[in-house]
């Protein structure tokens, strides 16, 4: 499973010309941190901790290039894996799975 690169606010700050702006607020966004969900068939991938542009009033986020690549292969890992283990033993609904 892929693992999140931290990079700084002026690391990616130089990789873009600008801070995004938050399409629905219009106010600059925030380098940090957010919990990422995504649901699929009756199976929910929640990877906390991810680095993204954070909307300072609602905490809407925008992912960079990169770690949205990362999102995508680690969210079809994860759904394969849940898959093959629901249909292994069904009486377990939760998992969870951390590095340290």
């Amino acid at each position: 499973m892929a693992a999140f690169s931290a990079k700084t606010t002026e690391e990616v700050e130089k990789m873009t010309d600008k801070k995004p702006r938050c399409s629905e607020h219009g106010v600059s966004m925030k380098w940090g941190t957010t919990t990422f969900k995504y649901e699929d068939d009756g199976i929910v991938i929640r990877i906390p901790h991810v680095p993204a542009w954070v909307c300072p009033l609602d905490g809407e986020a925008s992912f960079t290039p990169e770690i949205t690549d990362e999102l995508i292969a680690t969210v079809r890992e994860l759904i394969a894996s849940a898959r093959r283990a629901r249909q292994q033993q069904p009486q377990l609904r939760e998992y969870l799975v951390q590095f340290a």
